[in-house]
C-alpha cells in the first residue's frame, strides 16, 4: 500500500499527525545527508582553498579564511616546474622559484603517465580474467565448481596486508618495472563475484536457445552475456582504474626510482627533498595544489560516469 493510499483511510487528526511525522522524518533524513555531504566536501574545499593561498596567508593568519585574499594561481604553475628527486637533494620554493639541483629528476607528468599506463594495463588484465572466471562459475558445469568458488570467496576474509607480504617476497627482485606493478592486480575475487551475480540473472533459456542455434560457449559469452552485462563490466573498469590511481602501499614498496613513481607515492616524494624548517612551511600551498591535481581527475571521472556506476550496482543484468 502506497503512502497516498494509506492517507485515504486516516481520520483528520490521524492524517495531521501522519504528515507531521512524515515531515520530521524527512527533515532528519535530509539533515543527516547534509551533514555527511559537509563531512566529505569540507576537506576538498579546504585543500583547494589552501592551494590558492600564499604561504604568508596560511602561516600568519589566526583564523581560517573561507576565501583567498590573494589568488595565488602561480602555485599550480609551480608544481609543473618541480623536478622531484625522491629526497636525494634539498629543494626549496622561494618566491615561486625552485632553488636546488635534483639528482634524478621526475615531474608530475611522469607520475601521470606511469599511473595511466599501469591503470590501463591492470584494468585490461582484470577484465579479461574476471569475465572468463565469472562466466565459468555462473554458466559452466564442472566438478567442484561450488567448492572452488567458496574457497575464492573465503580469501576475501584475509587482510590485504598478508597478500602484500607474500607478493613482496615473490617479486622483490623485479622492483622498478611495470610488470611488478601490474601482475599482482590483474584479477579480483570481488569483481568476479560481482560479475558472476549479474551473469546468473540472465535467463538460462537464452543459453539453451543459443546452443540450439549452434552457438558455442564463447560465442554465447561474447554475443549475449557481455552485451547484457556491459553496465556491470563498465563499473568494474571504472572502479579498477580508480583503485589503481589511489594505490599507495604497493607502489611505495616496489618503486625506488623517480621514473617509476605513480601519483600516489610520487606526490609525497616530489616534496620530500625540500628543506625542513622555514622552507617546509613555504611549500604547503604547492603540496595542496599537487594534491588537487591528483584528486580532480577522479572527481571528473566519477561525475561523468556516475550513472554507469550506479546502474552497474543496481541493475540485475536483464534487458527488455
Amino acid at each position: 500500500m502506497s503512502a497516498h493510499t494509506e492517507e485515504l483511510f486516516l481520520s483528520p487528526e490521524e492524517l495531521k499527525m501522519y504528515k507531521i511525522k512524515k515531515v520530521m522524518f524527512n527533515v532528519l533524513i535530509y539533515g543527516f545527508l547534509v551533514l555527511i555531504a559537509l563531512f566529505i566536501i569540507i576537506p576538498f574545499y579546504y585543500m583547494i582553498l589552501t592551494s590558492l593561498q600564499t604561504p604568508a596567508e596560511i602561516e600568519y593568519t589566526e583564523v581560517i579564511n573561507l576565501w583567498p585574499k590573494n589568488w595565488a594561481w602561480s602555485n599550480y604553475g609551480t608544481i609543473f616546474k618541480i623536478r622531484g628527486d625522491g629526497g636525494s637533494s634539498a629543494l626549496e620554493i622561494i618566491g615561486g622559484n625552485i632553488v636546488g639541483d635534483p639528482v634524478e629528476a621526475f615531474s608530475i607528468w611522469t607520475m601521470y603517465a606511469n599511473t595511466i599506463i599501469i591503470a590501463v594495463l591492470t584494468t585490461a588484465g582484470t577484465i579479461i580474467s574476471v569475465v572468463f572466471s565469472a562466466f565459468a562459475f555462473s554458466r559452466l558445469n564442472f566438478k567442484g565448481k561450488e567448492v572452488i568458488f567458496s574457497l575464492l570467496l573465503a580469501t576475501m576474509m584475509i587482510p590485504g596486508e598478508i597478500y602484500t607480504i607474500t607478493n613482496y617476497q615473490m617479486l622483490a627482485t623485479m622492483k622498478d618495472s611495470y610488470v611488478v606493478l601490474i601482475l599482482p592486480f590483474m584479477t579480483s575475487v570481488f569483481y568476479t563475484f560481482f560479475l558472476r551475480q549479474t551473469f546468473r540473472q540472465i535467463p538460462n533459456e537464452l543459453y539453451l536457445a543459443a546452443r540450439v542455434d549452434g552457438v558455442g560457449d564463447f560465442g554465447y559469452l561474447f554475443k549475449v552475456m557481455i552485451p547484457i552485462a556491459k553496465s556491470t563490466i563498465l563499473t568494474i573498469v571504472i572502479l579498477s582504474m580508480i583503485g589503481t590511481w589511489n594505490a599507495y602501499v604497493w607502489p611505495n614498496l616496489m618503486t625506488t626510482k623517480g621514473s617509476m613513481y605513480l601519483v600516489s607515492n610520487g606526490l609525497q616524494m616530489m616534496f620530500s627533498g625540500m628543506a625542513d624548517g622555514a622552507g617546509a612551511s613555504q611549500i604547503i600551498p604547492q603540496r595542496m595544489a599537487a594534491s588537487t591535481m591528483v584528486t580532480v581527475p577522479l572527481l571528473i571521472v566519477f561525475i561523468c560516469l556516475r550513472k554507469y556506476i550506479m546502474g552497474g550496482v543496481s541493475r540485475s543484468g536483464i534487458k527488455g
